[in-house]
């Protein structure tokens, strides 16, 4: 009989030295090695909407002025000459790049995913770039110079 209790003891103490190590460690109890999960993104990456998006570049745009007001007084503040960038355009310049859809920007750096939302347009002249962003009866326009190469 004492036998029994013997291994008996040396069960509930093993069991109890596995289970506060774990605890201790951390260990997980399961890991399941035939289905592998993706790794969460690199928390430096920025994904989201950004009204300011190519403020937020600087090794790609420098922007040089801001004016806010109705639409129509923010209309007449567009440089002369600048012409505006039809839907669809895909301009890169150095790792940044803008794609224009219709009424918003989509600009990416690496990792890096902005959305400008609508109701924006974005006008090119020369080294400039002009994005007029009107939300209610207010608009802003930006104005940015190019600084990294095509």
């Amino acid at each position: 009989m004492l036998r029994y209790y013997a291994i008996a003891t040396v069960i509930v103490l093993t069991i109890a030295v596995i289970v506060t190590t774990r605890v201790h460690l951390m260990l997980p109890g399961h890991v399941n090695f035939w289905k592998a999960t993706a790794p969460p993104p690199p928390p430096d990456d920025t994904i989201g909407d950004a009204p300011w998006a190519l403020s937020a570049l600087p090794d790609c745009f420098v922007q040089r002025s801001e004016t806010t007001g109705t639409q129509a007084y923010v209309d007449t503040q567009i440089p002369a000459g600048a012409q505006p960038v039809p839907d669809g355009m895909r301009l890169s310049y150095g790792p940044c790049t803008i794609l224009v859809r219709k009424g918003e920007l989509l600009v990416e750096r690496g990792s890096d995913q902005l959305r400008v939302p609508p109701r924006a347009t974005l006008y090119k002249s020369g080294n400039t770039l002009v994005l007029v962003r009107a939300t209610g009866k207010t608009a802003v326009l930006r104005t940015y110079e190019i600084i990294a190469n095509h």
